[in-house]
């Protein structure tokens, strides 16, 4: 299940069609991980478009790093209690300003699919502090992306 927010500031950023179709493609990615781990209940992850001054004060808070970035995930999964509600993934903060400065070669649609794809990966567990693990996860992400434009029934991802 995907709960998904756009923040006053970005709303007009997207076109509602564009927003439609994100908002499907990333529940699709959502549902593939899902049908991937054989749970029994599907896995909740709240997404959030924000700008760069809401996710800039999110990094500072939580990272202890000054500057806006493109993407945080914030996991349940994680430390003391994160096992008892599995299903619950986590949230996922794409700043829409910094998708649109990187968005040259997907367009910003496109940037914000791959940016949900890489913060979800992020809340199943993955990371790309080395190259294995950067080599693992984004051949997840491209199998989670490939699922997210495919047509049919949603797939393992």
């Amino acid at each position: 299940m995907l709960d998904l927010t756009v923040d006053r500031p970005v709303r007009g950023a997207l076109r509602a069609a564009e927003l439609g179709t994100l908002r499907r493609r990333i529940a699709r990615m959502v549902r593939a991980a899902w049908r991937a781990e054989g749970g029994r209940r599907e896995l909740e992850v709240a997404l959030r478009l924000t700008d760069d001054a809401t996710i800039h004060a999110l990094n500072r808070e939580y990272r202890r790093k000054d500057r806006p970035t493109d993407v945080l995930a914030f996991a349940l999964r994680e430390g003391e209690g994160g096992a008892l509600h599995p299903h619950m993934l986590g949230d996922v903060v794409i700043s829409v300003d910094t998708a649109r400065r990187q968005a040259r070669r997907r367009g910003l649609p496109g940037e914000i699919l791959f940016l949900a794809a890489h913060g979800l990966c992020h809340l199943l567990g993955y990371d790309h502090r080395t190259d294995r693990e950067e080599a693992e996860m984004n051949a997840r992400m491209a199998a989670l992306l490939a699922e997210a434009i495919r047509r049919g029934p949603v797939r393992p991802a």
